[in-house]
C-alpha cells in the first residue's frame, strides 16, 4: 500500500491544512488566528507553514495593517487537491480498502 502524503502526515501541518480548508475558496487566515485555533507556538508553527509553503500547499502573505505587520495564510489548489487526496486516503483505510487508497492517491500525482 502506498504511504500517504509525508508532508501532511505530520499532525500539525495536518490541522493547518484542516484549518485552511475550512475557509471559502480565496480566502485568507491570519498567522495570529491560526496560531490560537491551533494553540500552537509562533516558532513552531512559522516552521510548519514554511514546509507547507515549500511543498506549494499553501500561500502566505505579508503586509501591513497600518503599520502593524500581518501575515496571511490560504490554501493553494495543489494544497486543496492534496490535503482532499490525504482525507481520501484515510477514508479508504477506515474503510478497510487501502488499495483504493493507494488508487485515489495516484489520481493527483500529476
Amino acid at each position: 500500500m502506498e504511504q500517504p502524503d509525508a508532508v501532511i502526515h505530520q499532525p500539525l501541518r495536518l490541522k493547518i491544512m484542516a484549518a485552511l480548508r475550512g475557509l471559502p475558496r480565496g480566502e485568507r487566515l491570519e498567522f495570529v488566528r491560526l496560531r490560537a485555533v491551533l494553540n500552537a507556538t509562533e516558532g513552531n508553527l512559522g516552521a510548519h507553514l514554511g514546509t507547507l509553503e515549500k511543498a506549494g500547499y499553501i500561500k502566505v502573505e505579508k503586509d501591513f495593517n497600518g503599520k502593524k505587520p500581518r501575515t496571511r495564510v490560504s490554501l493553494t489548489d495543489a494544497g486543496r487537491r492534496a490535503y482532499a487526496d490525504y482525507v481520501a486516503y484515510l477514508r479508504a483505510i477506515m474503510d478497510g480498502d487501502g488499495a483504493a487508497a493507494a488508487s485515489r492517491r495516484s489520481r493527483y500525482a500529476d
